[in-house]
């Protein structure tokens, strides 16, 4: 049980990791889901290379983030997976790409939806960063804050 307790922030990393690295496929393949995610975001925000590279400079954060959550930096990797967690949570509340995404098959034909089981992951996967931001914030030895304190005031 002494092991747990201490180890404890491990449980959503590897969520964390196992969301983000699942996903790298689909991603980096330029599967049909991800061309339309990422075509529908290029589309709204009038930025077509969105739709083009989007899906690589997003699976390629997620990559960065889930290898830090495994290293003396972790919170970081908190941080950043927080970033582009809120940023998806975002584009499924406020634009045309909604909560559920369209399924499809081998032909690339859409089969019907996911019920909205990618947008629960991104909920899920962000409430387990924000556990993992917070933890380090309370701790003694916080990474974030000791950042944050010596960054040079605004004036």
């Amino acid at each position: 049980m002494e092991i747990l307790k201490k180890n404890w922030r491990y449980i959503p990393a590897v969520w964390i990791a196992f969301v983000f690295v699942q996903s790298l496929f689909f991603k980096f393949s330029g599967s049909n889901e991800t061309q339309h995610i990422f075509g529908t975001l290029g589309e709204w925000m009038g930025f077509e290379p969105f739709a083009d590279y989007g899906a690589y400079v997003v699976g390629t954060v997620e990559l960065i983030a889930s290898i830090l959550l495994f290293t003396r930096v972790w919170a970081w990797g908190a941080v950043v997976a927080v970033g582009v967690m809120a940023g998806a949570i975002f584009f499924h509340l406020f634009t045309p790409l909604g909560i559920e995404m369209p399924r499809f098959d081998e032909a690339g034909n859409q089969v019907g939806s996911d019920g909205g089981e990618l947008f629960v992951m991104a909920c899920l996967t962000g409430i387990c960063a924000l556990v993992l931001v917070a933890y380090d914030w309370l701790s003694p030895a916080s990474q974030i804050r000791s950042v944050l304190q010596r960054a040079p005031a605004a004036e």
